[in-house]
């Protein structure tokens, strides 16, 4: 199972609905965000780990909430989302199909040495638009054909009965 790394406010200050949404709130864009990982690791069978930042949180401790195959992971004090990216795919990047989403050029040398393949925000935010779009697409097509009419229900010499009474007036 492919696996990705998503450095997330690396991707909330790239793309351009959730630097909206941020500057109202930062938990609001954390949840589009969270909502469009979930669907996104639903249609491509993977597993997603979503990395936050609590670095400079004072006393803050590691958490980890699990979601499907979505992993939402706040950082404990001291560790930026880039260190704990760099430790797990160093753990991991040779053994499995390992992605990594941020802009942070330097980061995306540092994991690319590690077995990972790199990723702009960017890049998968398009990825995602096209995704969703598919989704929205296949939605539509399925409720297009479970449309149910009354015609489809009822028997033809009632239909055609109809039909000559709608005629006649």
């Amino acid at each position: 199972m492919r696996v990705i790394f998503v450095d997330g406010y690396n991707v909330i200050n790239s793309w351009p609905e959730l630097k909206k949404i941020k500057e109202y709130s930062y938990e609001a864009a954390r949840i589009s965000l969270i909502d469009s990982l979930q669907n996104y690791s639903s249609y491509k069978d993977c597993k997603i780990f979503i990395v936050f930042d609590a670095h400079k949180v004072p006393g803050a401790l590691e958490k980890k909430d699990r979601v499907g195959n979505l992993i939402i992971v706040f950082t404990k004090d001291g560790e930026t989302a880039d260190s704990f990216i760099e430790r797990n795919v160093n753990d991991i990047g040779r053994k499995t199909e390992v992605f990594v989403v941020t802009s942070d050029s330097l980061e995306q040398q540092t994991v690319f040495q590690r077995g990972a393949v790199r990723m702009s925000s960017i890049e998968f935010y398009r990825e995602i638009e096209n995704i969703e779009n598919n989704i929205r697409k296949k939605s539509e097509k399925l409720k297009e054909k479970q449309r149910n009419s009354l015609e489809d229900n009822i028997e033809k010499d009632v239909r055609d009965k109809l039909e000559r009474i709608r005629r006649s007036h």
